[in-house]
């Protein structure tokens, strides 16, 4: 539909911005009038609160240590103060009633990791002539991990410390390659809508515009003719997500590609969600569509080794199919008196430690473990969405691809699914834009009658709900409800800070 107003035609989408942007600056206006401030500080307040408390809640059997001891602490009582500390909290994440975030667990595996970063825990890399078995070490991990998904001879990359930094990493070389070899000074990145915030993070350190692109309402994957409208002379990247956290489907690669090639613009692949289990997918008997280094037009992949790959937290590839575009994720200089300094990373110094146990997670698994569990986790997600989508009142969000499902309701608010599943000790991801949930299947919930009870308890409370489909939310939910409906985004912004400032509560 389009309308004309003053002899201007203006699109349907043209309108709903401006209306969204005359909502926001009115709901500003309203805010700094003293009344209207001091109700909103008020209520942040409480927000703010409402997150401390629960810390307070989660660590009362603790007292806090805020001066250092006047004498050391025995091997015996730390150790014990360790484990205490690492059974706070109110999920039994042990036995699969989370969500993503512990993607594998198994005693056997934690001694052989504790072992090898023990024995490399004072290592770095930085000092690449004293440690150089940590470098072969992180070299094989990227090679390896760049044949996984089929690069070539000229194929490489770097380790770093999680996917946000992979993708930061990828957006500074490519700012870099688009200044230094295409003249580009004032470079734009285009993303999907549900790419991850770790490109508006990039964006934001290093002075790049990002351009987010609108998701097909049914298939929840960018538009690709959108994308290529978007594309302009300083057009640094095109960003595609395999798959996406969100809703877990995948953008076509292969379309993008074509529009990386058609443009001469670097395409990167994030995968740091479900590459490592879509690397082993087709090998396990669920083909998918071509998505890696196989595609001509793809220059770049991140992928998380710490989630599918099951090594420990803080490790993750970004790769490349050719040195021109490492070479611009380095940072060089040659100008300082204590000599030539360059870093692949943010970090100068990295641990080995981490380094070391990713290796060894690589090589304890090998293909075939690997291969193994992407076929137990797929059949327990192809488990789970067959019992959902019987349901009546829920929907599932596109066509999922690899481990996460979205769901939706067009019948009741679903953040009061989520806040009944947590009563029952599930905690799941709540989603915006439209409001969702979602959960990370991960091998925790292959374990037996894991999946059956979650759908179980899920079928339970659904029931309920829908004999009450209109109650209004209350407590932590309906401030999520609520955040997700604010115009001015600034006020969900301090509501995360204050969310973050919890997590550094002491008492004063």
């Amino acid at each position: 539909m389009d309308l004309v107003k003053n002899g201007i035609l203006l699109s349907k989408n043209s309108v709903i911005f401006i209306w969204a942007t005359l909502k926001k600056f009115t709901f500003t206006q309203i805010k700094k009038i003293p009344k209207f401030k001091k109700q909103v500080e008020e209520e942040t307040k409480k927000i703010s609160d409402l997150f401390e408390n629960e810390v307070i809640e989660n660590t009362k059997s603790e007292k806090y240590v805020v001066e250092l001891p006047s004498q050391g602490i025995s091997r015996d009582e730390l150790i014990k103060t360790v484990n205490r500390y690492l059974n706070l909290g109110k999920y039994n994440w042990k036995e699969g009633f989370i969500s993503g975030a512990i993607y594998y667990y198994d005693e056997e595996l934690i001694k052989l990791l504790t072992e090898v970063y023990g024995l490399a825990s004072y290592t770095n890399p930085l000092h690449s002539d004293i440690f150089p078995g940590i470098c072969k070490m992180e070299a094989e991990v990227v090679r390896l991990v760049v044949n996984l998904f089929h690069g070539d001879s000229n194929g490489c990359g770097t380790m770093t410390s999680g996917g946000t930094e992979s993708i930061v990493m990828a957006c500074k070389a490519y700012r870099d390659f688009g200044r230094n070899e295409c003249g580009i000074k004032k470079g734009e990145i285009i993303v999907p809508r549900s790419a991850h915030p770790a490109f508006d993070k990039a964006a934001s350190y290093f002075g790049i515009k990002i351009i987010h692109i609108s998701l097909h309402p049914d298939t929840y994957t960018v538009n690709l003719k959108k994308m290529e409208n978007a594309i302009t002379k300083n057009t640094l990247l095109l960003v595609g997500s395999f798959p996406n956290f969100p809703y877990g489907t995948s953008d076509d690669i292969e379309a993008i590609s074509a529009l990386g090639l058609k443009y001469n613009i670097p395409v990167h692949v994030d995968c740091c969600l479900g590459g490592f289990i879509a690397a082993f997918m087709p090998q396990a008997g669920f083909p998918l569509p071509p998505f890696d280094f196989i595609l001509p037009g793809v220059t770049s992949i991140s992928a998380d080794t710490h989630k599918y790959g099951y090594a420990p937290k803080g490790s993750s590839v970004i790769l490349y199919s050719d040195k021109k575009y490492r070479h611009n994720q380095y940072y060089v200089c040659t100008e300082w008196p204590g000599g030539h300094y360059g870093s692949p990373t943010v970090s100068g110094s990295r641990s080995g430690g981490i380094i070391a146990a990713c290796w060894a997670t690589l090589m304890y698994f090998g293909m075939n473990g690997y291969i193994t569990s992407t076929k137990e986790v797929m059949d327990t997600k192809i488990f789970i969405e067959e019992q959902l989508r019987s349901m009546k009142g829920i929907f599932i969000f596109g066509k999922p691809t690899t481990s996460v499902i979205a769901i939706g309701s067009d019948d009741f608010n679903i953040y009061r699914l989520s806040d009944a599943l947590n009563s029952r000790g599930w905690n799941l991801n709540t989603l915006q834009f439209p409001i969702g949930i979602h959960i990370c299947i991960t091998h925790l919930h292959t374990k037996p009658g894991v999946a059956s009870l979650f759908i179980e308890d899920l079928r339970q409370e659904l029931i309920e709900i829908l004999k009450t489909p209109n109650v209004e939310l209350t407590g932590k939910m309906a401030m999520y409800g609520m955040s997700a409906t604010l115009p001015d985004r600034t006020i969900v912004g301090d509501i995360t800070r204050y969310f973050i400032d919890a997590m550094y509560y002491t008492p004063k």
